[in-house]
């Protein structure tokens, strides 16, 4: 099997963005090792804090901030970073070339009940200019390389340089990532979906009758059966999208039309819409394609609409938008 490394180099990547990447898979292990002590080592549990999106933060938030944050400033090609934990962006060296967004630790409530959580990062080049805010305000169609790493029964890296999309495992034994499939790919149809059915009276319209369709299987419009599944931690939800189809949805609501939308498109929806259109999947709001978005601030947050290529184009149908066209892949 190839390692890591081998991977990148034979997909010709840039030797600055491979010594990035590599640098986010080295923090990753020590971060697995983290999550893997858990109670034993006294992290578990919420602190006395709360992030810029009024979130209580948890005590591996906080570490596994510190972590990604002391790697990429001992890290010489990244000008700036910003995380879903800090509530300004941070420069790092006035010489890097690449901007590295991420969310450190995606699924924190799932922490103290030992189940699944991960990090997610996406990598944008880096302009010319005084680093602020305005920066790191880029399409997602802008990223150079996304991924995530899962911290499951076993350690897993999703990640793609635009280059199609990958997975690698994390072997114990050598601390490698070595390439478990070099080619992953969502299968376009789907009988399964994951969603926070706890939220349903306060869904739009569109996402209340596709959702109602989807549970009355086969005696409903859809006429076949659906499964639902829901882990509450993203990078689980769209691994599982990844590795056997499916959709994944955190759509509008309105339960505080102050924040109707959940999920941040710099730390999340942008990194996995990058992940599953090179797997061949797509990726909306319901009203407009992830990837097209500029952002307006950096903690901005969307809706969710992703996976199989042809449910969610049922999906949007839904919202009366054609999305049937496929995305531009560079």
């Amino acid at each position: 099997m190839q390692t890591l490394a081998q991977t990148l180099t034979t997909q010709a990547v840039k030797p600055s963005l491979t010594e990035l990447i590599l640098s986010l898979a080295d923090t990753s292990k020590a971060i697995s090792g983290a999550v893997r002590h858990g109670a034993l080592a006294g992290i578990l549990g919420a602190t006395e804090q709360e992030n810029i999106q009024g979130e209580t933060q948890k005590k591996l938030d906080v570490i596994t901030n510190d972590m990604l944050k002391d790697a990429l400033k001992a890290e010489g090609n990244v000008r700036g970073l910003a995380s879903e934990e800090e509530d300004y962006v941070v420069e790092v060296s006035k010489q890097g070339e690449y901007l590295v967004c991420f969310d450190p630790l995606d699924g924190s409530s799932n922490i103290d009940i030992n189940s699944l959580v991960g990090t997610i990062f996406s990598i944008l080049p880096a302009p010319t200019g005084e680093l602020n805010e305005q920066s790191f305000l880029q399409a997602g169609r802008n990223q150079v390389a996304a991924g995530y790493v899962l911290y499951g029964p076993s350690t897993m890296m999703a990640l793609t340089t635009g280059h199609g999309t990958q997975f690698y495992t994390l072997n114990p034994g050598s601390g490698e990532f070595l390439l478990t499939n070099d080619n992953v790919q969502i299968t376009p149809d789907t009988a399964e979906f994951a969603i926070n059915m706890s939220n349903q009276r306060f869904w739009e319209a569109p996402m209340q009758t596709y959702i109602a369709d989807l549970l009355l299987g086969k005696i409903g419009p859809r006429e076949q059966s659906f499964n639902m599944r829901w882990i509450a931690a993203m990078v689980g939800d769209v691994h599982r999208v990844l590795c056997r189809g499916g959709i994944f949805t955190y759509p509008t609501d309105n339960k505080n039309p102050a924040k109707p939308f959940k999920l941040r498109l710099m730390y999340e929806a942008n990194p996995m819409a990058f992940l599953v259109e090179q797997a061949g999947g797509k990726a909306s709001t319901g009203y407009e394609t992830i990837l097209d978005i500029v952002p307006s601030e950096i903690h901005q947050r969307v809706a969710v609409i992703l996976g199989s290529a042809n449910e969610v184009d049922t999906c949007l149908s839904y919202h009366g938008i054609d999305y049937s066209e496929e995305p531009e892949i560079d």
